[in-house]
């Protein structure tokens, strides 16, 4: 198969979707490789190391014309030429995108695979999963920094000092972000408040996570409490394919106190609170209420030669398995198949469909021909 990487247009956007280790394995295996020049350079990655790999130094227009087109983000609305028939394998976020993207998927015949829905045989996200490690890692570092006085922040400092812990940290959402934000938090010795709605997994998560953590189970009651003295709210809540439920209000906004900062990692499925709307890199925050509001919505982006890695080393199997048997990879796997979302002219996630009112379009991808 003929396999097309991409470069990122998205502001400050530097994670390309295939290492050159990634792409010897391809043409180790006999497919073609074009990559579009450039593409990994913020990565650290450049032509030569794609070239000494095997892959072909293209284009971008030879590179989205394969069969499979692989990339990190959607698409951008100048991108949009580009697509056809071809299979594209990226995070998509149809629900937190704006409508047109999933229109121009549906008629231009494209099978758009969304790493985000892929699943795994234990229904886990193994592709979500990586990238959602960096940003909930990263939004700790985040806060740390926006909290700083001389950003107009609480000038609270996120940490230990002579055996006392120093900052509020409020973790809404206890999956992959949430964990791993609360982790970070934790080992840098502030006061962490993990927001769950499983009690039961109380016990797992201070293991996994650490002792020093205060379990809380989310209801709104809990959520309008802890947002008063947060020095840092994290949004870490996911709905599978879905827009993100709105948990954090803008009156729970209203209580919390001056300079104290919202990081918002659900922002690119339309954000769980209230008052965040999407920012970039290059004008990472705004105020809201006296609030700090950072809600980019490709945080991993800031560190792409990391990014890259994880994202190559959970994306490559599925890449390697498409590149052998086509579509009908997705038929002899349905958990790889639940990362479908637009295949034939049809929405195959129900709930891109939902969410975009384009029920009449939906249609499961088992019943849609190859």
């Amino acid at each position: 198969m003929k396999i097309g990487v991409v470069a990122e247009i998205k502001d400050q956007e530097n994670r390309v979707a295939l290492t050159p280790a990634g792409a010897a394995d391809l043409v180790q295996a006999g497919h073609e490789v074009l990559v579009q020049g450039a593409a990994g350079r913020g990565a650290g990655f450049d032509d030569d190391a794609y070239e000494h790999a095997g892959a072909e130094i293209v284009s971008v227009r030879r590179a989205w014309a394969c069969d499979l087109v692989l990339k990190v983000k959607e698409p951008l609305e100048v991108e949009y030429p580009f697509l056809m028939h071809q299979i594209l394998f990226t995070y998509l976020h149809l629900s937190g995108v704006e409508k047109a993207l999933t229109e121009t998927l549906l008629a231009r015949g494209t099978t758009a695979i969304a790493y985000e829905t892929v699943e795994d045989s234990e229904g886990r996200l193994p592709l979500l999963a990586p990238m959602s490690g960096v940003a909930g890692t990263m939004a700790v570092t985040m806060g740390s920094f926006w909290l700083a006085r001389y950003n107009e922040g609480r000038g609270t400092l996120l940490g230990e000092v002579m055996g006392r812990r120093h900052g509020k940290v409020v973790v809404v959402g206890d999956g992959v972000v949430g964990r791993h934000a609360a982790r970070a938090a934790d080992a840098m010795g502030a006061e962490v408040f993990l927001l769950g709605r499983h009690p039961e997994r109380e016990a797992e998560l201070k293991s996994d996570v650490g002792e020093g953590i205060t379990f809380v189970l989310s209801n709104p009651e809990t959520v309008a409490e802890h947002c008063r003295d947060a020095d840092l709210l994290i949004g870490a809540v996911l709905r599978r394919g879905a827009k993100a439920p709105m948990i954090v209000s803008e009156a729970m906004v209203e209580t919390m106190k001056p300079g104290a900062v919202i990081i918002d990692v659900s922002i690119d499925q339309g954000g769980c609170v209230e008052t965040a709307r999407p920012t970039t890199h290059a004008r990472p925050v705004y105020r809201e209420h006296g609030v700090i509001h950072y809600c980019v919505a490709n945080m991993p982006g800031a560190y792409p030669r990391t990014s890259t890695i994880a994202l190559t080393d959970a994306t490559l199997p599925y890449v390697m398995k498409l590149a052998d048997e086509g579509l009908h990879a997705l038929r002899q796997d349905s958990a790889f198949a639940k990362g479908v979302n637009v295949h034939g002219g049809h929405v195959c996630c129900r709930a891109v469909a939902e969410d975009l009112d384009l029920l009449d379009s939906y249609r499961a991808f088992v019943d849609v021909d190859l």
